[in-house]
């Protein structure tokens, strides 16, 4: 009997199809995570029994057991005996990984991360020039001090690029902020790569970054908010011109 109180995630409209992959449990798992990341199973919803899932998803009961086991180890569900298996509290983390896989897989995609940026990191930039310690602020400078011997050297210091957006989020002092951004990081690999890879743009970039830890550094969210907009704009213009460019290259290639 499942327990009181407890509702089906079988009696809600969840649509599951029939498993096409080889690795048969991690395509199973795939589309837990992704009901899960669209709230379509929530927290306490309890999934429907072994063979339910496996007719659901068209495949053996012993592939359904793997997914199980690879949820759990992933914190995502709860088995309990003689109860059922039951959907945990999730947290930003576990999202990571589907929200990572649906954005990475559509180039179109990019102009929405970039929208997603322009809303948050202006505002964790404002926040980190209110909460940052002296030493926060120090560990900042010395990203920029290496980026700039990257940039002096003919490299793109893309990792410094990145280090320098993380120390932000840090800065903001909100564990759900600086899981966010290094989700973020992850995600914009591919794009800053492209970005630091167009002449000049390195320099302009480690610029940028100066203006930002200024802000940071005089404590004024104001500033460091309409500095990092700035940055953001600059950089989404360079990485989907870019991309613009590839694809019409492509395209004259094809012709």
């Amino acid at each position: 009997m499942s327990a009181p109180g407890r509702k089906r995630a079988d009696d809600q409209a969840i649509e599951l199809g029939p498993i096409k992959s080889t690795r048969i449990y991690e395509e199973i798992v795939r589309q837990v995570k992704q009901l899960i990341a669209e709230g379509r199973l929530k927290t306490g919803d309890r999934l429907p029994p072994e063979r339910e899932l496996a007719e659901k998803f068209v495949v053996s009961r012993t592939s359904v057991r793997e997914a199980l086991r690879a949820l759990e180890s992933l914190g995502l569900i709860e088995i309990r005996a003689g109860e059922g298996t039951f959907v945990r509290q999730v947290s930003v983390d576990a999202l990571v990984g589907p929200l990572a896989l649906m954005m990475t897989s559509q180039r179109e995609a990019i102009g929405e991360l970039f929208e997603a940026r322009r809303v948050l990191e202006p505002a964790i930039a404002a926040l980190a020039a209110s909460r940052a310690t002296p030493d926060e602020v120090q560990d900042m400078e010395r990203i920029l001090e290496s980026q700039a011997r990257e940039v002096a050297a003919g490299r793109t210091g893309i990792a410094e690029d990145a280090a320098f957006h993380t120390a932000i989020g840090a800065a903001a002092h909100n564990r759900a902020i600086t899981r966010i951004v290094h989700a973020i990081m992850d995600l914009l690999t591919q794009s800053r790569e492209e970005s630091l890879n167009t002449p000049g743009r390195p320099t302009r970039s480690h610029q940028d970054h100066r203006r930002i830890l200024q802000a940071i550094a005089k404590r004024n969210p104001s500033a460091a908010r309409q500095a990092m907009a700035d940055h953001l704009v600059a950089v989404e213009a360079l990485v989907r011109g870019t991309a613009s460019e590839r694809t019409e290259r492509g395209r004259r290639a094809d012709a």
